[in-house]
């Protein structure tokens, strides 16, 4: 993971400081998008479609429907993923003239509906999501690829909690995915 965060570095660094709309690498300035629309694939936590829809410029809608696997104090639980999540894309590390790498960072929530391994029970899971991520999206292509880091608040509900010693009704973590989505305009 540290190698795959060090290479986005160096291609941010490199790929050159500003584009003919304006943008501006490490400059202030919010990041531009190239399209509105995209669909795509999500490798991770989650697994699944995965798509986005840009409000304005530097603001979009992420939205997914997919399939999770997590453990959770010694849990494995698997099942159906749902999410929203508000984005906002306060800079763009780079506006080459082949690619723009925004960060981006906000806020959502999740429903998760899962089968729990240790018991076979049920349940439901509703949660905040906090993304934090950098995306590669390029200029001469319709495609962007993702990278990103999640913070994820849940409370559990629907299965026997009482049967364990160690379960809790709330659950605080991190997942992690990578993506590519087709831009359609």
């Amino acid at each position: 993971m540290r190698n795959l965060l060090l290479a986005l570095a160096a291609v941010a660094l490199f790929a050159g400081p500003t584009d003919a709309r304006g943008g501006r690498s490490l400059g202030g300035k919010r990041y531009s998008a190239n399209g509105t629309f995209g669909l795509g694939l999500e490798l991770g936590a989650p697994s699944g479609l995965n798509g986005k829809y840009f409000l304005s410029d530097s603001t979009a809608l992420n939205f997914g429907v997919g399939w999770i696997y997590d453990r959770y104090y010694y849990h494995d639980r698997n099942g159906l993923h749902l999410y929203l999540d508000h984005l906002w894309h306060p800079l763009s590390l780079s506006n080459g003239p082949s690619v723009k790498i925004p960060l981006y960072i906000g806020v959502g929530g999740r429903l998760w509906n899962f089968n729990d391994y240790r018991d076979g029970a049920d349940g439901t899971a509703i949660g905040v999501r906090v993304p934090l991520g950098i995306a590669f999206d390029f200029n001469n292509v319709p495609i962007d690829i993702f990278i990103q880091l999640t913070f994820v608040a849940d409370l559990f509900f629907g299965y026997d909690c009482n049967r364990f010693a160690n379960c809790d009704r709330f659950g605080p973590h991190f997942e992690g995915s990578i993506g590519v989505r087709y831009w359609f305009d």
